[in-house]
């Protein structure tokens, strides 16, 4: 499987912008070759905590246009959209369509960052949503959940590649370097980190984004500017790190 990762300069707020950019990366993605398109959380609007405006349904505008672009592409494609929540809150979630636009999963984020006040407008999700695409294990992640290495181990067994789509800023950036490749280590996975660039609310965003093995080797990254980044993904060389290396079966706990 060929997984296009989109590191996207995203307009605060915009959704008309955002649209219009993304349809022009999807189509190259799909021109190279690309399986799978993933675009960063909250792609629609940036990181806004204006749930009036962030907010939507499942079939809402931000959805119909992810299940559109799979269908106008012949792509699969993963998504950070907010839904909407209870008494006027929203959900930071991810959602994986298929080439069709059918929906495979949708995963809610499970830890939400307090230093932004997240958890003052959204609700927190609890558990992954394994999904398989094209004979790929997979889950999605948002963001803040890198932090936390049980959520993730928690798909050690059920998935062969993990997606962290986010909105990581500057002030941690080497976090987010050191972070995503030792979860690809310790769970022995593909982990595929998809951050955006550009400013946002007074935030910058230095993207990053990178693509590692489950061996933690490095296969592709972006810089600090907007960019398409692309590598396959193998489920069999999944099977054959663990082989050499099977620790996972050592666990107590």
């Amino acid at each position: 499987m060929k997984v296009a990762a989109l590191q996207l300069e995203i307009a605060w707020e915009d959704r008309e912008e955002n649209f219009a950019r993304v349809t022009g990366f999807a189509r190259h993605a799909a021109d190279q070759g690309a399986d799978l398109f993933v675009l960063p959380e909250m792609f629609a609007t940036g990181f806004s905590m204006n749930t009036a405006i962030t907010a939507e349904s499942p079939n809402g505008r931000t959805a119909g246009f992810v299940r559109e672009l799979a269908r106008e592409n012949n792509i699969g494609v993963i998504a950070g959209l907010v839904l909407k929540g209870r008494e006027g809150k929203g959900i930071n979630t991810a959602l994986a369509v298929d080439r069709q636009g059918q929906d495979l999963a949708w995963y809610n984020k499970t830890h939400l960052f307090a230093g932004l006040d997240e958890h003052r407008h959204h609700e927190a999700g609890d558990t992954p949503k394994p999904f398989e695409f094209e004979g790929v294990r997979c889950a999605c992640f948002i963001c803040y959940d890198l932090r936390f290495p049980e959520l993730f181990r928690l798909t050690a067994e059920a998935c062969d590649a993990v997606f962290t789509i986010a909105s990581w800023p500057e002030a941690r950036h080497r976090h987010w370097e050191l972070l995503l490749p030792a979860r690809a280590v310790e769970n022995l996975q593909y982990v595929i980190g998809v951050n955006r660039v550009g400013t946002g609310d007074g935030l910058n965003f230095l993207g990053g984004s990178a693509i590692y093995s489950p061996s933690g080797d490095l296969l592709s990254q972006g810089g600090d500017r907007e960019c398409l980044l692309m590598a396959d993904i193998f489920p069999e060389t999944v099977a054959q790190v663990r082989t050499a290396t099977p620790f996972l079966k050592d666990r107590r706990f």
